[in-house]
C-alpha cells in the first residue's frame, strides 16, 4: 500500500491536485449518511485527490476507501469520487448492480425502481430512495443509458452530494482521471434535471 501512496501523491503533484494520505479535511463524517459508510466495520478513507472547478461549481474527491466486512472478515477495498455541488439537489437514492438476492427480495416486497422503457436498465440495476416520483424525474433516458451502457457502477446521492464507485474495486492510478471525468459525466446529467 506504500507503493500505492506514492504512486497517487506523485500523480497529484504532476496534475496540481492537493493530497493527502490521510484523512485529516473529515472526509469519514462527511460520509456517514451513505450506504457505503454503514458497511462493515475499521472503515478507513485515505489516499485522498482533492479536485475544485470554478468558484464553488463542485468539488470533487477521489480516495481509497476500506473497511473490513462483518461475515467473513474480508477486506474490501475500492475507490471512490465524492462530489458536492449546489448544482444538485438529489433525493436520498441507491443505486447498484442488481444481484440474485436482491431480486429475491422484490418478491417479498423490497423497493427496486424500475423503468419500463428501459429493461434492460432495470435488469441489470437495482434503484431505491425515498421519492420514487422525484428520482424518476432525475434519471432522464441519458442518465439510464449511461448506466446501461457503463455497468457495474453504484451511485448514491443525498441532496448536494454524490458518490460513485464500483464495489470491491481499487482502481490503479492512471485510471483517476477517467473516474472523474465519468463522475463529472454523472453530475451533468443529474444537474440538468434538477
Amino acid at each position: 500500500m506504500q507503493y500505492r501512496q506514492q504512486s497517487l501523491e506523485t500523480l497529484a503533484a504532476r496534475q496540481g491536485y492537493p493530497f493527502s494520505a490521510t484523512d485529516e479535511i473529515g472526509l469519514h463524517r462527511q460520509l456517514e449518511d451513505f450506504r457505503l459508510a454503514s458497511r462493515g466495520h475499521q472503515r478507513k478513507v485515505t489516499n485522498i485527490l482533492q479536485r475544485q472547478h470554478g468558484l464553488a461549481d463542485h468539488e470533487a474527491y477521489i480516495f481509497d476507501y476500506h473497511y473490513r466486512s462483518y461475515g467473513n472478515k474480508q477486506e474490501v477495498h475500492q475507490t471512490v469520487l465524492f462530489l458536492q455541488s449546489q448544482q444538485i439537489a438529489l433525493p436520498e437514492l441507491s443505486l447498484q448492480p442488481e444481484k440474485l438476492v436482491h431480486k429475491l427480495g422484490e418478491l417479498f416486497g423490497a423497493q427496486d425502481i424500475d423503468f419500463v422503457r428501459f429493461p434492460k436498465f432495470s435488469g441489470q440495476y437495482r434503484l431505491t430512495g425515498d421519492d420514487e416520483a422525484y428520482i424518476r424525474h432525475h434519471f432522464s433516458d441519458q442518465v439510464l443509458n449511461f448506466f446501461t451502457l457503463h455497468r457495474g457502477w453504484s451511485l448514491e446521492g443525498i441532496g448536494f452530494y454524490l458518490i460513485l464507485y464500483k464495489k470491491g474495486l481499487l482502481l490503479p492510478p492512471e485510471e483517476m482521471e477517467d473516474l472523474y471525468r465519468r463522475g463529472m459525466e454523472v453530475f451533468r446529467l443529474l444537474s440538468t434535471r434538477s
